[in-house]
């Protein structure tokens, strides 16, 4: 006879959510997250495009932890501060997601392998990067310790790269998708995400005729958010969201047309 009683529930926990936004370089995606609510950015090595924007005028004052997380370890002691500390904090914005996967690589390979990179370091047989995901993981984790304790959402920006897709179903293909060295790492983390974005400037291609290999490209300058799996790019959400959102002019536009369609989701539900 089983001795243990599970409870069983009908409602979610209503945690604060988790994104993940990609998008190319000066589109708009530091923007963007300037303007979640009571948002705090922290930066990874090399991505200190939040300080240049503030410095040049382009945004307004926004919390950041001073410099640049250099190291795996300097990483998690934020999260572990963001965790432990009366804050008021209500969004932590990673600028950037791949920035940290580097990081966690760079721990791996000095951890597990004397510092060696190569065929007879982290990248025999691709087992660095295996070995990297329980400690990608941990991360993960983190972030949602922040959703559960401090009731914190997550926002995660990435840059985008060009990858080939396998397509099971006929030719392959190049996609956008959030740039990372080792596939896998972005598998989990598109598993752990409620929401996949991707921010990229809508335009057009016109052929002079319809056997013509070659077309122009027009427009580029009207930005549109992206939330459902395309060819062309990767995305997802969980929440009844429209196909596009329109980015507007600025991060505080993006935003607020955001939060309106997550709203009106939520009523149609």
């Amino acid at each position: 006879m089983a001795t243990f009683t599970p409870n069983i529930v009908t409602q979610g926990r209503k945690r604060p959510r988790a994104y993940v936004l990609h998008g190319q370089e000066g589109v708009g995606k530091t923007s963007f997250g300037a303007y979640a609510p009571k948002p705090i950015f922290l930066q990874t090595k090399g991505e200190t495009g939040l300080e240049t924007l503030i410095d040049a005028g382009q945004l307004h004052e926004v919390p950041h932890f001073e410099g640049e997380c250099l190291d795996w370890q300097d990483l998690l002691q934020k999260i572990e501060w963001l965790l432990e500390t009366d804050h008021g904090h209500k969004t932590l914005v990673i600028d950037t997601l791949g920035g940290a996967e580097t990081l966690c690589h760079e721990m791996v390979v000095h951890r597990d392998y004397s510092g060696k990179w190569g065929d007879d370091g982290f990248l025999s047989y691709h087992k660095g990067p295996r070995l990297a995901l329980t400690d990608w993981r941990q991360l993960l984790n983190g972030f949602d310790a922040l959703r559960t304790k401090k009731d914190m959402s997550i926002l995660a920006l990435c840059h985008t790269a060009k990858v080939k897709f396998q397509n099971p179903e006929g030719p392959d293909y190049e996609r956008y998708e959030p740039a990372f060295a080792y596939r896998d790492t972005w598998g989990v983390t598109h598993k752990w995400a409620d929401c996949v974005l991707y921010l990229g400037f809508h335009t057009t291609v016109e052929t002079e005729s319809r056997t013509a290999k070659k077309g122009k490209a027009k427009g580029g300058q009207i930005r549109m958010i992206h939330t459902v799996r395309h060819a062309a790019y990767d995305a997802k959400n969980r929440f009844g969201l429209p196909e596009e959102i329109d980015a507007g002019d600025s991060g505080e536009e993006a935003w607020g047309n955001f939060t309106t369609a997550l709203t009106e989701a939520r009523k149609g539900s």
